[in-house]
Order: C-alpha cells, then structure tokens, then sequence
C-alpha cells in the first residue's frame, strides 16, 4: 500500500516536490491542509516592480534635488491661482452718491420705465409698489438705501433683487433718478402714504 508520503520525492531538506504539478512545497508550511508553494515570479512582475521602484527614485530626486516646477503642487496651485485672477472679470467700483447729469437721469429714467414702472407707474404714483412721490418711506430716503434696496431686493413684498440685472452704474441712476425727478411731483392717482415721514 502506498501512502501520499510515496509520491513525494524529496529535492533537498527545505523542498517537497508535489507529485501531480511539479511545484515545490517548502516543507513545515502548512495551514488548514493548504501548503505553500515557492514558485518564481513571472518575469513581467519582477519587471514591473523594478520599473516601479526607479520612477519612484526619479521622481523623488526631480521633485526634491532639482525642485522640478510641475511637481510641486503650491507652485501649480500659485500659477493656476495666477491665472485666474488675470482672467477674472473687472468689478466695477464707483461711490454711491446721487448723480445730477442729464445723461445719468436719462438712462435712470429709461430703467424706471422700462421695468420699476410696472409696480410704482411711470409717474412714480404707486400701485402694487409704494408711491416714490411723497416723503413717506418704508426701507429709508437716502440714496445709499434706495441703492441698497435695488440691489437686495424686498423678496417678501415681492421686488427681486437687481445686482445680476443691472450693474452698480444703472441701478445708481435709476435711483437718482427717483431722488431727484420723481419725489416731490405729483402723480396722476397717487397711492395712499407708507412707512416713516422723512422731511
């Protein structure tokens, strides 16, 4: 009677041949009836290992000895950064104070009536908005907050914001506009007074 014990043939002291693949076995390791095989590595992985430890090499001597530009991410990120701030569209910047040229009141007077017109009237009078003729106001009479209210809007009354609609020039118009042409005149049918009594 012939044990499995036949069928291995024993290369040296470390080895164990296994019978039906020709694989060495090294011996002592065995777990859960698995034993352990010392094949060689296929030729492409050892290759791909090697390969991978000279990039690392390369690319850390570039990035640390020679302070190459496009690895270093701060540099990329300053450049990129850089970049961006040439290319981002100007702000426009101008002081909010009441303009009194005729043409700044022309183009305040053709946004009025091209859109505020709608909810106040072209006279100023009112109708779903406040009448803008009188010296009564609910959000204040300066022009800093007419501007404010132009640019933030009264969502809960139903006036949007106009910051995306018009730019900071145009809605100072439009409301120098009311400042100077529109309060104090008297207006076909005007709405009954709202807000605080400003003299």
């Amino acid at each position: 009677m012939t044990t499995d014990k036949d069928h291995i043939k024993k290369s040296d002291a470390e080895y164990e041949i296994d019978t039906l693949t020709n694989k060495k076995l090294l011996k002592d390791h065995e777990y859960d009836g698995i034993r352990e095989l010392d094949n060689q590595l296929p030729s492409w992985w050892k290759w791909l290992f090697i390969i991978t430890i000279v990039f690392s090499v390369v690319y850390l001597i570039r990035l640390w000895v020679f302070r190459a530009d496009d690895l270093i991410q701060r540099k990329e990120f300053d450049k990129e950064m850089a970049n961006a701030k040439a290319n981002a569209p100007k702000v426009e910047t101008i002081e909010i104070a009441l303009l009194t040229d005729a043409t700044s009141l022309a183009n305040g007077k053709e946004t009025w009536t091209k859109i505020c017109a709608v909810c106040h009237l072209v006279d100023g009078g009112g109708l779903v908005g406040p009448n803008m003729t009188d010296n009564y106001w609910i959000h204040g009479n300066t022009i800093e907050d007419l501007f404010n209210v132009t640019t933030t809007g009264v969502i809960e009354k139903g006036m949007i914001s106009y910051k995306d609609q018009f730019s900071v020039r145009q809605r100072l118009e439009v409301t120098s506009y009311i400042l100077t042409e529109l309060v104090g005149s008297t207006p076909a049918v005007a709405k009954e007074p709202q807000g605080e009594l400003y003299e």
